[in-house]
């Protein structure tokens, strides 16, 4: 009996950045993770999922969100940042991305903190969606009253 030749193949291994800045935001129930590489040169963007951030928040006021931070600070055009976010709509994930850029650009130059607290972009925002009670039909709305 004649064994077929095994083909060894060779795995294609990803060349990654050597120096990034990783940091957590939330909104929420949305979770995004951001990652911030200085750009010498390179490609400068922001990529969210693995998309273009235009791409992926389609409303200008989304847009708007992701990048004010960087816009804020004057160093969009000096920044590279790939973010993964989950959880949640589309606007809270939107703000759970500039949260956590905030946090990464005040781990990059800690001189950021001032102008990114003072714009609001640092604290999380804890609201949540309040529970649904029994009895109700969501959180405070109760059936229609009937007399008869």
């Amino acid at each position: 009996m004649i064994k077929p030749k095994t083909v060894k193949k060779e795995k294609v291994v990803a060349v990654k950045p050597e120096r990034y800045i990783e940091a957590l935001g939330g909104r929420k129930t949305a979770h995004a993770r951001v990652r911030l590489f200085p750009v010498g040169g390179k490609q400068k963007t922001i990529t969210v999922n693995g998309k273009d951030y235009k791409e992926y928040f389609k409303i200008p006021k989304h847009q708007m969100n992701v990048s004010a931070p960087l816009k804020l600070l004057g160093v969009l055009d000096k920044m590279s940042v790939t973010v993964k976010v989950a959880g949640s709509g589309i606007g809270a994930q939107a703000e759970a991305v500039r949260h956590g850029l905030s946090r990464a650009l005040i781990l990059f130059n800690e001189q950021f903190k001032k102008s990114l607290r003072h714009a609001g972009f640092v604290t999380r925002d804890a609201r949540m969606v309040e529970r649904k009670k029994y009895g109700l039909k969501k959180a405070r709305r109760a059936p229609q009253w009937q007399k008869r």
